[in-house]
């Protein structure tokens, strides 16, 4: 039976990070990983000459952002993006009426200004909200503040509903109030050309990775962690947990004794999302060159409403869209044929026909992953931001959990999943450690 000071389970950037600076501090670590590849929830699909993210493709904000810092030493080339956190404006996007025609520049603006204005009174709406209450009840409050006939209202209504849906995979309703409050970006946006993976499978250079090894039970108690992985069991003095949210509520992971309350409490009010890719490479660039996005107001925009051009990123011309929240659940057992007719179908409307078929699609799946359940995890009507946090309470001084659902101030993103991997290493070491150490060369 092996017996090691540290055992990681989960080889996404939160346990690899944990895994490389434990490992610098002179630990024995063993980092189990389900999947055939490392990486987790980042994921680059490279096929026909094509390079596509499948799960994580931006940093929202690179200003003194680690994962940004960890890019550039790794020398990862980016694109500037800054679009991804659903921004009405900052970027050229074209915007289509409700009954498909391209919106003029004045009605742009008009736009605009209303959600800015809505913006503004949905932060007083916010801060005085009740737990109790969804982010459905805090935009209509501040909605109602600006006494504007029922189209223009609902013009704003439906960015706000789109804006929760892109953001967390989560219809407003099933959204809580203060599930947006990490809303914002410092710096600009970038994407990866060339895959984000790169990052992930750096972070496991020069670590024990065991690849295919379903971890099934955790076993812990006030001086060892036992992990049962595929009938072979590993002893450790600590443990990493960084599986996510979905597969933590599915049961397959049983964990004995069972998470404290305070552990447990936050995870029911925590829920995966659905929130899925859909990528289409076209032979040319019918819909023209200068935007950013494309978006349609409107209730024919109920599902597919915003388009992203990824065309620069290779030279390939590339549209990208979200199915979320309820998209995605409609469209669970489509294939990627029929995905693509639906998301056509609205693309034709805003541009006749010069729309093509597309010469490929790919269409993500995350709910049905087994190791991921969904794409990453939203606050559901109760929780507070702080069940983030309480998450990652370590349990009995040797249970360590990590990953983006773990992290308050930037959840569901790498980063979040890197600084809470950096945070539970700190508190197994007992002490301070650079998170540079993540992306340093060993020691």
């Amino acid at each position: 039976m092996d017996h090691v000071d540290t055992i990681v389970i989960g080889a996404g950037v939160s346990g690899l990070t944990a895994a490389r600076l434990l490992a610098r501090e002179g630990r024995t670590v063993v980092v189990l990983e389900a999947r055939d590849r490392v990486g987790g929830r980042v994921w680059t699909r490279r096929a026909g000459g094509t390079v596509t993210d499948l799960g994580a493709s931006w940093i929202h904000g690179v200003t003194d952002e680690p994962v940004a810092t960890a890019a550039g030493a790794l020398g990862m080339r980016t694109a500037e993006f800054t679009v991804g956190s659903y921004q009405v404006d900052g970027r050229p996007i074209a915007y289509f009426s409700p009954e498909g025609v391209r919106m003029t520049d004045d009605a742009v603006r008009a736009f605009v200004a209303d959600v800015r204005t809505v913006d503004a009174a949905l932060a007083d709406a916010i801060a005085s909200s009740g737990a109790d209450e969804s982010y459905r009840d805090v935009t209509e409050r501040a909605l109602a503040a600006q006494s504007w006939g029922a189209a223009r209202a609902q013009r704003v209504r439906e960015l706000l509903e789109h804006r929760s849906e892109e953001q967390y995979g989560a219809w407003i309703e099933d959204l809580a109030a203060h599930g947006l409050d990490d809303d914002s970006v410092d710096g600009d946006e970038v994407v990866f050309p060339d895959g984000y993976d790169r990052l992930p499978i750096a972070l496991a250079e020069g670590l024990d990775v065991r690849l295919g090894r379903t971890v099934t039970r955790v076993e812990w108690s006030g001086d060892e962690v036992r992990v049962t992985a595929g009938g072979e069991t590993l002893v450790a003095t600590t443990a990493v947990l960084t599986v996510p949210v979905g597969v933590l509520r599915s049961g397959d992971l049983a964990i004995s004794p069972p998470l404290p309350d305070v552990v447990a409490g936050a995870l029911s009010r925590l829920e995966m999302n659905r929130f899925e890719k859909v990528v289409l490479r076209f032979p040319t660039r019918f819909w023209g060159e200068g935007q950013y996005a494309i978006r349609q107001q409107g209730p024919e925009g109920r599902w597919w409403h915003s388009w992203y051009d990824l065309t620069p990123l290779h030279g390939t011309p590339t549209l990208l869209t979200f199915a979320a929240g309820p998209a995605a659940r409609a469209i669970e057992g489509w294939s990627d044929a029929e995905v693509a007719a639906s998301v056509l179908a609205q693309l034709r409307r805003l541009y006749g026909e010069r729309t093509e078929e597309p010469s490929r699609v790919d269409v993500t799946a995350w709910h049905a992953d087994p190791f991921a359940r969904g794409s990453y995890a939203f606050m559901t009507v109760g929780s507070t931001t702080a069940d983030h946090d309480a998450l990652a309470t370590p349990v009995g001084g040797v249970l360590h959990l990590a990953g983006e659902a773990t992290w308050t101030d930037d959840p569901a993103t790498v980063p979040a999943a890197m600084r809470s991997g950096h945070r539970a290493a700190e508190r197994i070491l007992g002490r301070a450690v650079a998170i540079e150490g993540t992306w340093a060369a060993p020691s």
